[in-house]
């Protein structure tokens, strides 16, 4: 018998390389080993829109005060934590071309950097200029210059704040105290503001025992925003940062005068904000603080202008509170006096005085336009649950002479007396040679329809009643046809209006004489 020979003997090497397919198969799979075998983490690019970058700082400050025309730069360190290559898509300035800033990533400098590779747990350095010119005005360059440095990835964003100062002021208490509680204290003694640099405040800035007085021509910028913090058991806690806080063994004297009134507002002068309301949280009068007098002032854009707690005594006279997100004027169980003021452009009520108290307002201009809320509000209680089943009484003490008490509602009073008329000792209010708006108020069984027994003499206008030049444009001048014109009777110590015109015999009603275009 003879060999067995097999049915299929094994081809050569020769024989395969002849079948094409094969050879191409064989080439293809030896390159992509020969890839897989050289490919490193550094050379794949991470694919997950959700990665994270890290950086050394969420807020770049450039901590220099520029005094003359200068730069500054800082370095903000970019982290890659994985084990693969990031991409950043893009790195830009929130404001584009018009941004302060300019950086230098990788040698490319500019406003905005594409296409920015971060090589597995390593980091890139990102350097941020600034350039400052503090003798151009505020309104161009700002006391505090703000922005964002964008990263996008994956079509996702992340960002880092940069800030920068760019004028000479006195910084209360410092740059670096946005969100902290800075308790001053002197022992009973007194703290002038007279410098003529302006002054910035920072996070909550409180005299705890001193009488800070605040000389004419004084001008006041408030950072204000949303601070962010825990509290002592590690409870997150946000409240409005930005206010002046007057303690109750605290005093605050504000002297301005005519030509020169101090100036309270937001830190940011740019024209866009000019009338925004709610930049800072406002001027704060502590349960107890006496003797606190403001005199010719300006107060603005903030979210209260000023509020008097529990016992606290305040004196406004020639001052104007407008562009507020809330009200004007709010005392709880205080004493407040006012004259010669102007309340305006409010949220809210533009003067609201609850939980009782004592007030006497004089030649005052209340207007509530464009808002659901009224000029005044008044009551004498206070609810402590939605249904107000439990509640607190205080005494309510209210005289208004020669004021004016208008807007767009029917009604601008708002009336609440706790007691449902049984003590009538407990909301004593008086309103004498006064413009108002009232309709629905007088209403029974549950308004008030005496009303004019306490507003006597008044005078109640309708919608098209005259009264101010023109109250869309806030321009509270009295019309020539005003309704308020010499309804006024003549009060010692307001021979001159909030602007120095002398008041004639018959003086109008409202912080303003009326005098001819």
């Amino acid at each position: 018998m003879g060999r067995v020979q097999p049915k299929h003997e094994a081809p050569t090497f020769a024989a395969m390389w002849k079948n094409r397919a094969f050879a191409k198969w064989l080439i293809a799979g030896a390159l992509m080993a020969a890839l897989a075998w050289a490919c490193t983490p550094e050379d794949m690019v991470l694919d997950d829109s959700s990665a994270r970058l890290e950086f050394s700082v969420d807020t770049l400050r450039f901590d220099t005060v520029f005094t003359q025309l200068g730069s500054a730069t800082r370095i903000l360190k970019v982290y890659n934590r994985y084990d693969k290559r990031l991409r950043i898509d893009r790195i830009a300035f929130a404001k584009g071309q018009a941004s302060r800033f300019r950086m230098n990533v990788n040698g490319w400098m500019g406003t905005e950097v594409t296409d920015i590779d971060i090589l597995p747990h390593d980091s890139i350095y990102v350097f941020v200029e600034v350039t400052i010119d503090p003798d151009q005005p505020p309104s161009v360059s700002p006391f505090v210059i703000t922005e964002d440095l964008l990263f996008e990835r994956s079509g996702r964003q992340q960002r880092v704040v940069l800030e920068a100062w760019g004028q000479n002021a006195n910084y209360i208490p410092s740059r670096f105290h946005k969100d902290s509680v800075v308790v001053f204290g002197c022992n009973g003694g007194e703290v002038v503001w007279d410098d003529p640099k302006p002054y910035v405040l920072y996070g909550i800035v409180a005299f705890e025992d001193c009488t800070l007085r605040i000389p004419a021509g004084a001008r006041i910028y408030v950072h204000g925003g949303l601070t962010r913090t825990e509290d002592d058991e590690g409870n997150p806690l946000i409240y409005n940062s930005g206010r002046l806080f007057i303690g109750p063994n605290g005093r605050l004297i504000v002297e301005g005068t005519l030509d020169e009134p101090v100036v309270f507002e937001g830190d940011r002068l740019e024209p866009e904000f000019d009338d925004e309301p709610g930049q800072w949280t406002g001027i704060i009068f502590a349960p107890g603080s006496t003797g606190n007098a403001i005199e010719h002032a300006i107060i603005r854009n903030a979210l209260v202008g000023v509020w008097v707690d529990s016992a606290a005594q305040l004196s406004l006279r020639d001052t104007r509170i407008y562009n507020i997100t809330g009200s004007a004027v709010v005392a709880r169980h205080a004493t407040v006096t006012a004259g010669n003021s102007l309340f305006y452009n409010c949220g809210s009520d533009a003067v609201r005085l609850g939980q009782g108290g004592i007030y006497r307002f004089d030649h005052c201009t209340l207007a509530s336009y464009g808002v659901d809320a009224a000029a005044l509000s008044l009551s004498n209680g206070i609810c402590y649950d939605p249904l107000c089943q439990s509640y607190d009484i205080n005494k309510l003490f209210a005289r208004f002479r020669n004021c004016i008490l208008a807007g767009s509602r029917r009604d601008e009073l708002s009336l609440t007396d706790f007691t449902l008329g049984q003590d009538p000792s407990l909301f004593d209010y008086q309103l004498a040679n006064c413009v108002v708006r009232v309709d629905e108020l007088l209403d029974e069984p549950n308004g008030f329809p005496d009303f004019f027994d306490h507003c006597d003499p008044c005078v109640n206008t309708i919608f098209d009643t005259p009264l101010f030049r023109d109250a869309d444009a806030d321009d509270y001048h009295l019309d020539s046809l005003s309704a308020a014109i010499g309804i006024g009777q003549l009060l010692p110590g307001y021979e001159l209006d909030l602007e120095g015109r002398p008041r004639d015999a018959e003086p109008d009603a409202g912080c303003f004489e009326y005098a001819p275009e």
